[in-house]
């Protein structure tokens, strides 16, 4: 009796292992775990940053991670890196941490107590305790410059239109690069024009059209930075739409369409420019002008 008990144990468990195995191969060729995200991330590798954050590579292993915002992450400037790295108000993080907290910093006129806060191209920060304004907006080499404001300009801001589209009940409304939606535009605005924002109302006061002959300044790839006008539009159906431009140097080239951002009527631009107007210089020219300066300095 209890040979026949053990034999019959023995074929149960062997029963029960072979369709364990069967069920696992099932489970095992249905969703592989390994590949699974699991959450967002929440770190930043120094080494990884964006190259116009210009951060030394040999100080530290991480670099502060933006939240998520108006701005994407790799288009975007952390309050902390305004105040610790390029103003120089700070030290480090925990200075940076006790002034935003204190509501000293502003940008877009609502203050913004997140160290970590994504700002972005034209937006506008406000210090009110040193009383300074600046303007985010690209240099000819790519990297972002604090453009100082008068007072009467801290008022408002450019927005490229992204998209202009109908929503719930019919409402039509359009989105704009720092990813507000206004509803009710104007219908003649477009995809690609530029609307001046009032910033303590949140109205259009002014639109910029995308035609030839309008100045622009181009906001990624290897022209970024540079201010011209447009010259001319070619459609190239199924690809990029390519654009050409000519600066006041006379020097011509190419983007792609989705790279451009109206700033203002024919040559005269609607905001302040950075230190060296949007003229991309060649080495040589570099050169003669460092050379000019140390002479006047002498």
């Amino acid at each position: 009796a209890t040979a026949a008990g053990r034999q019959r144990q023995d074929g149960g468990g062997r029963a029960a292992a072979a369709a364990g195995a069967a069920a696992a191969k099932q489970h095992s060729t249905m969703a592989p775990h390994s590949t699974m995200a699991r959450g967002p991330k929440k770190h930043l590798k120094r080494l990884n940053a964006p190259k116009h954050w210009m951060l030394d590579k040999l100080g530290g292993i991480w670099a502060p991670r933006p939240s998520t915002g108006p701005h994407k992450l790799r288009e975007c400037f952390p309050v902390i890196l305004i105040l610790r790295q390029r103003l120089k108000y700070a030290l480090n993080a925990k200075e940076v941490l006790s002034i935003t907290m204190r509501k000293m910093i502003k940008v877009d006129g609502k203050v913004r107590t997140d160290p970590r806060f994504p700002a972005g191209l034209m937006d506008v920060i406000s210090i009110e305790k040193t009383g300074e304004n600046f303007r985010l907006l690209y240099d000819v080499k790519g990297r972002f410059a604090l453009t100082p404001l008068e007072k009467k300009d801290v008022g408002f801001k450019l927005c490229k239109v992204m998209a202009v589209r109908t929503g719930p009940k019919k409402v039509p409304l359009l989105i704009t690069h720092d990813g507000r939606t206004i509803r009710y535009p104007d219908p003649l605005i477009k995809a690609n024009d530029t609307i001046k924002l009032d910033l303590n109302t949140g109205k259009i006061v002014d639109v910029y059209k995308f035609d030839v002959g309008q100045i622009l300044m181009i906001t990624s790839g290897r022209n970024r930075g540079r201010v011209g006008v447009l010259q001319s539009r070619e459609p190239h159906p199924g690809s990029f739409e390519i654009i050409h431009v000519k600066d006041s140097n006379g020097k011509e080239f190419a983007t792609r369409l989705s790279a451009c951002f109206i700033i203002g009527n024919e040559n005269r631009p609607a905001i302040n420019l950075p230190k060296g107007k949007g003229l991309k210089l060649s080495i040589l020219e570099e050169k003669a002008l460092k050379e000019k300066r140390q002479k006047t300095r002498k």
